[in-house]
């Protein structure tokens, strides 16, 4: 069950991460379970939107994610996360990061505050009511939350993209920056649930452990982005021990571009 919840977390994360920037965008997703002896069950939703807001005097876009798991799946176990990024609307940089996790009695709370004059980001999180810890970490161009490293994906042009190119980035996470390494895997037709065809674009995608280089605690998982000029993600799945988890994008309004990518 450990495991199951840290991909849910993931796959929270990404949906609240692949923002466009785009205010009056809402992205809804629906999660769900797949294994051998199990149908295809739905388990949680993902609701993420994005809105014009203020930080500390100066404009910014605001988005928020919350995942929740369905009503009757409650009972068994409760999982209602949000995550809260505000970002500068003309560097498209990270101001601040906020995390609210609950799952069943685990909860966990934490924020980032960049200072990117000073290259340096503050963090503060804290483990259900123990204390709260604090660290301040040195981040260069590369370093980025969650959101700042899906939006690279949905802001590049498609056709710059390679098959099989595999691009490194940084990650900022609480106490320590992790490499976060995505590779192209191609153009693809994606059959999206109750959604029909869909024009999509694969990567590939894996969290490593803070030297850069094992793997052997990361987080793999797939996501398929919508070819065209929004580029929201349409499909994402994981693998777990058994069977695996998976998002797909359920309903959409105030794009930016007409959703094109879907086919007959």
């Amino acid at each position: 069950m450990k495991y199951l919840i840290t991909i849910l977390s993931t796959l929270f994360a990404t949906a609240v991460s692949a923002q466009l920037y785009h205010s009056g965008e809402s992205l809804h997703y629906r999660v769900s379970y797949k294994a051998k002896l199990f149908p295809n069950t739905e388990v949680a939703t993902v609701d993420v939107t994005t809105v014009e807001d203020t930080l500390d005097g100066r404009r910014c876009y605001k988005v928020w994610g919350h995942g929740r798991t369905m009503p009757s799946y409650r009972w068994f176990f409760n999982i209602d996360d949000s995550y809260y990024v505000w970002v500068d609307p003309v560097t498209l940089r990270s101001l601040r990061f906020e995390g609210d996790i609950t799952e069943g009695r685990y909860t966990f709370r934490n924020v980032y505050k960049y200072d990117w004059d000073s290259l340096k980001v503050h963090t503060w999180w804290r483990k259900k009511q123990n204390t709260p810890r604090t660290k301040t970490m040195t981040i260069t161009d590369k370093s980025m939350d969650a959101v700042s490293l899906y939006f690279n994906l949905r802001g590049e042009d498609a056709d710059s993209f390679r098959e099989g190119e595999t691009h490194r980035l940084e990650m900022v996470l609480d106490d320590t920056v992790r490499t976060l390494d995505f590779r192209f895997i191609g153009r693809e037709v994606k059959k999206i649930p109750k959604k029909g065809k869909c024009r999509t674009l694969k990567f590939k995608c894996q969290i490593g452990t803070s030297d850069g280089f094992s793997f052997t605690d990361g987080t793999e998982f797939t996501v398929w982005i919508s070819d065209d000029r929004n580029k929201i993600p349409v499909y994402l799945e994981s693998p777990i021990r058994v069977g695996s988890i998976c998002a797909y994008i359920s309903n959409y309004s105030g794009l930016k571009y007409p959703p094109d990518c879907f086919v007959k």
